[in-house]
């Protein structure tokens, strides 16, 4: 149908604004806005017909009810909203009210449309805002994670400002045993530090079984350098309570909510943490990372290597030793959910790859074992047998009792490809 047909169609249904009747045609030119194109149509007709031009006032329209003249005012306010908060890419949405979409619909149909022809209200209203917005923070939209979300509630007059999460990935490594990795509520009191009236006995009343976490000495910086409201410490799996973390240290994200900045000088956060860690914790390798990397942290399956001091109940022969770790190394081992985690996992048999097992006697009943293993392996079990729960394991190999002593993580690996990517970080 020819455009100006449309126009004259439409015109005749009452007053519609510039930009309503522009935008029924949006599909027809580019590079003018809809309410150009409205104008230009309207000035067509009035040639078409030997008319007087009549532009029509926006707070008149029967369509958007005037709503097409407020852009400026709801980017003004979107800006102040933000005005004290730091960040790069935002977006707006819009909750249209019933009656506008009503009226879209009845107005496309008076003009001989289908309801896909041109552009909807809300997609027009959203993108009119957005530019406006840009202009007064110097900032770009984004359609994918922004920094800040926008919501217009036209009804009811509101808007709503979402500012998102902001994440920092990392390494650490824990130079002190018997440090979680975050914070352990106690199991007896739920963390409450009460048992009834009194202190829980388990925790000491404190509500927690271990005085330190790698997440109290990280992430409390972090969410205060932010300037955020509160902060999550994601790990790529973890290592026990009592086990070093040494080498290249474990991937982790640290992810602020709300916050205030999303920029920091990472050489002078890295050593505020290891400052205020005191020895007991070191991170490096701050960045800037995009959500994805959370999921990224959280899913990595990595191989690891570890260190393990081992006692035997009985003298051990250096050469049977040795030969149990030729038989561990390659071999595939099962295992039964370890006693010492059979109330927070599944029961059930999981088998794993044990890459290479080197040994060094140190006397007859202590060795050091170096194990370098599949995720998910576990390495107290795979020495102990865990009371025939692991097979095959080392143990079990040498028919002797053995305990680890100490343990050490003196790796996570990565993938075939590299971990690290760039398109998971920000600049």
């Amino acid at each position: 149908m020819d455009v100006l047909e449309v126009a004259a169609r439409a015109s005749e249904t009452g007053p519609v604004c510039d930009a309503c009747l522009g935008r029924l045609v949006a599909d027809r030119s580019f590079g003018l806005s809809n309410a150009d194109r409205g104008s230009a149509l309207r000035v067509g007709l009035a040639l078409r017909e030997d008319v007087d031009f009549e532009p029509v006032e926006t707070a008149d329209c029967w369509v958007c009810e005037g709503q097409c003249a407020t852009h400026d005012e709801w980017a003004t306010r979107a800006a102040a909203a933000v005005d004290s908060v730091e960040f790069a890419t935002y977006n707006v949405g819009t909750r249209t009210p019933p009656l506008i979409e009503e009226n879209e619909t009845l107005l496309r149909e008076e003009a001989g449309l289908d309801a896909a022809a041109g552009e909807p209200f809300k997609s027009a209203f959203n993108r009119e805002i957005g530019k406006r917005v840009g202009t007064h923070t110097e900032t770009t939209v984004s359609f994918e994670r922004p920094d800040v979300q926008f919501t217009i509630d036209l009804a009811a007059d509101e808007l709503e400002t979402t500012v998102n999460s902001t994440f920092i990935y990392g390494r650490y490594r824990k130079l002190e045993r018997d440090i979680p990795q975050t914070e352990w509520p106690c199991r007896e009191c739920a963390g409450s530090g009460r048992q009834g009236a009194d202190p829980c006995d388990h925790c000491g009343g404190s509500g927690y079984l271990y005085d330190d976490s790698v997440e109290e000495y990280v992430a409390p910086i972090v969410e205060d350098v932010l300037d955020g409201t509160a902060a999550t410490f994601h790990g790529a799996g973890r290592e026990d309570v009592d086990a070093l973390m040494l080498g290249t240290g474990r991937p982790f994200v640290v992810e602020v909510d709300e916050p205030r900045r999303r920029r920091t000088d990472l050489d002078r956060l890295e050593s505020d943490i290891n400052a205020f860690a005191d020895g007991a914790v070191e991170v490096e390798g701050l960045r800037h990372a995009t959500y994805e990397m959370v999921e990224r942290v959280k899913s990595l399956d990595a191989a690891k290597r570890y260190r393990a001091a081992v006692d035997f109940d009985t003298p051990v022969d250096e050469g049977d030793l040795a030969a149990a770790a030729d038989r561990l190394t390659g071999a595939t081992v099962e295992q039964y959910t370890p006693k010492r985690v059979d109330h927070r996992r599944a029961n059930l048999t999981r088998e794993r790859e044990v890459y290479a097992v080197e040994t060094t006697r140190e006397s007859p009943t202590r060795a050091t074992i170096e194990v370098h293993g599949a995720g998910g392996l576990y390495i107290k079990e795979l020495i102990s047998g865990d009371d025939g729960r692991t097979e095959p394991s080392l143990a079990g190999l040498l028919d002797v009792a053995a305990t680890v002593t100490a343990l050490d993580v003196l790796a996570v690996d990565g993938e075939d490809e590299p971990f690290e990517r760039e398109a998971f970080f920000r600049d």
